[in-house]
């Protein structure tokens, strides 16, 4: 990145306040112009165990959220202990010296910034969270940027409270000023530009772009890490005009949606893996009476339950076999936090003309994520086409007006495979809509009367539709040197970290692009393969073990890639992981390289996760072991 570029880290139990933090703090930092990147590692637990927070900041707008710290907040020492050795040379550790202690030396250049929290406001001893607010204001003034932003921002969170103002204040004042006293500021300053920002994460964006799209019904059972979307709809549904329902289960959300949808709504659904399964038998109802649907599946580790507060493109092949037999769906992968906003417009236009399910697949990285984008961005009206939809015996053109004109096939065979969709209620439009086989008139055709030629137009029928959602969807572009010698492909949230990680790998000297996959479901396959043809050297890059999507490729296209980078620990992929698995596969031919593996040598490199096999944690680690730490 061009502008000035600095990651801040913070960390401790859940309990401790990182959330708030780093909530804070992104609000702060945003106020003065800077674009902000967050992601929340944390585990699934009330209190202990350990969260970590990274928030990129800059005021060119961050992709992704990095893979450097340069500032540490430790808000307990098990932090300390785990990121003190991930700080670069200039980077900054601020921690409470109350309570919390080095236990190791950190690499030449990091600067230790203890904070006596217990001096720099009596508010501690009654309330030790305020050691998150020292240490915020500490950083603030570590990062170059000016106290008026966060005051800004203490007011508003506790408006209500004029004595908390007072506490929190005075807090932040103390850390901002012992900060400017006692400690160098960092290298890489930033500084106050006058780009308006509003911070929210992908869900809110989702939802917002699904009301903004003529979203009327919405259901769910709360199921992380899709759950923010159903708090944001029962906060906003009375004032839109939007009918909103949590039901018992998933087999109810997902009947309820396609029922609302049947009378004419739009409607919509979210869940994650575990809920999209018990959904797949009523996708493919959906699928056999031709009734439009969105279905959101915000993806989490999996199987079964897997591990609810991780993320992984995991889902994929679920949602390519979702209900038994051949049948439209159209599946699609928002590429960021803004894309998760336009996503939900497309997926309600392509299925109200196709009449067939959207499946949206999303993720927990840049749906729990908080991202900047320009308020100006959101200030858009999105077109609404309902397609082939009959709500009123006026709009009845295929209808029957007397007795000797045809009757109303609600499956009337056509060359596009689109048939007219009158809504229940509408005068001399009378149909079955079954989930058995049927004829154009909806009547169901049992086994006994079925011959080849009824069952298979039917079928023929449905599946013409797809013939022409593609030439609706824009076709994937390849980013970067057309004549580069590696292609990166991905899909989905991918698209930031491979953004950054063609730009340093073209700077290290090897030519390389970049393919993102949005619609999956058609797939571009004539645009794909033309793009892939004239590439030298293809690897796909995917937060799966199996290789999900580069089964879908080949399977579609016959393209085979030389090469793959996989990660799926449940923590998203960083820009180091991309650069180091490509320099990998070109130097040792390697095919597959897993980012966690031993082989790859990244299993210290990157010590954020919660097994505890890292050199720090121990505060009795050898010397030798502490050396390999700060050689990390």
């Amino acid at each position: 990145m061009n502008e000035s570029d600095v990651i801040i880290g913070i960390g401790g139990a859940a309990g401790d306040g990182v959330a708030s933090a780093g909530n804070t703090l992104a609000l702060s930092v945003a106020r003065q112009g800077q674009g902000v990147y967050a992601y929340n590692s944390y585990q699934s637990v009330i209190r202990g165990g350990h969260s970590w927070l990274r928030l990129r900041i800059s005021a060119k707008k961050p992709l992704n959220h990095g893979d450097q710290v340069d500032a540490l907040i430790a808000l307990n020492q098990d932090t300390l202990d785990r990121h003190l050795q991930e700080l670069v040379a200039g980077g900054v550790a601020l921690y409470n010296s109350a309570k919390l202690r080095p236990s190791y030396k950190p690499r030449a250049g990091v600067q230790l910034c203890p904070l006596p929290v217990a001096d720099l406001t009596p508010a501690y001893r009654d309330l030790p969270v305020m050691q998150n607010t020292v240490a915020v204001g500490a950083v603030i003034r570590l990062i170059g940027l000016d106290f008026a932003g966060l005051e800004s921002v203490l007011e508003s969170t506790f408006a209500k409270k004029p004595q908390v103002v007072k506490v929190n204040m005075d807090a932040a004042r103390a850390g901002y000023e012992y900060a400017a006293a006692h400690f160098q500021p960092l290298p890489s300053q930033l500084h106050q530009a006058d780009q308006k920002w509003a911070l929210v994460t992908g869900n809110e964006l989702i939802a917002m772009g699904a009301a903004l799209a003529g979203c009327k019904f919405y259901c769910a059972y709360p199921m992380s890490p899709a759950t923010h979307i159903l708090e944001w709809f029962a906060g906003h549904g009375k004032q839109l005009g939007i009918c909103v329902r949590q039901v018992e289960d998933e087999i109810s959300v997902i009947n309820m949606t396609i029922g609302a949808s049947h009378m004419g709504a739009r409607s919509m659904c979210a869940t994650s893996g575990g809920g999209f399964a018990l959904m797949t038998e009523a996708i493919g109802m959906a699928g056999m009476i031709e009734t439009p649907v969105v279905v959101v599946n915000v993806q989490r580790a999996g199987p079964s339950t897997g591990v609810p507060t991780k993320t992984e493109q995991g889902d994929l092949t679920q949602a390519l076999g979702a209900s038994q037999g051949d049948f439209p769906r159209i599946i699609i992968a928002p590429t960021s936090m803004p894309d998760c906003f336009t996503t939900p417009a497309v997926a309600f236009h392509v299925a109200d003309r196709y009449q067939c399910p959207v499946i949206i697949l999303a993720d927990l990285l840049m749906c729990e994520g908080n991202e900047t984008v320009d308020p100006a961005f959101l200030d858009v009206d999105f077109p609404i086409n309902r397609g082939e939809l009959i709500t009123t015996a006026a709009g009845a053109a295929g209808g029957r007006t007397s007795a000797t004109e045809e009757p109303y096939l609600r499956f009337k065979v056509t060359e596009s495979g689109i048939s007219p969709r009158a809504v229940p209620g509408v005068p001399d439009h009378l149909y079955v809509a079954g989930t058995d086989e049927h004829d154009e008139d909806g009547v169901l055709i049992s086994d006994v009367y079925t011959d080849t030629v009824r069952r298979k137009k039917m079928v023929d029928k449905r599946v013409r539709k797809m013939a022409e959602v593609a030439t609706e969807l824009p076709a994937p572009r390849v980013e970067g040197p057309i004549d580069a010698d590696v292609t990166l492909v991905g899909w989905g949230s991918t698209w930031g970290v491979l953004t950054e990680a063609v730009e340093r790998l073209n700077r290290d000297g090897i030519s390389t692009n970049h393919l993102h996959i949005k619609f999956l479901v058609p797939l571009h396959v004539a645009e794909v393969s033309a793009s892939l043809g004239k590439s030298r050297r293809i690897i796909v890059v995917e937060n799966n073990q199996s290789g999900q999507f580069a089964r879908h490729l080949r399977a579609e296209t016959g393209i085979v890639a030389h090469g793959h980078i996989r990660k799926y620990d449940g923590e998203p992929f960083e820009p180091k992981h991309i650069v180091a698995g490509v320099k990998r596969i070109l130097k040792t031919g390697t095919k597959v390289v897993d980012v966690l593996s031993t082989e790859s040598g990244w299993q210290t490199e990157h010590p954020t996760g919660t097994s505890g096999d890292w050199p720090g944690r121990r505060a009795s680690a050898s010397a030798a072991v502490r050396t390999e730490a700060a050689e990390v």
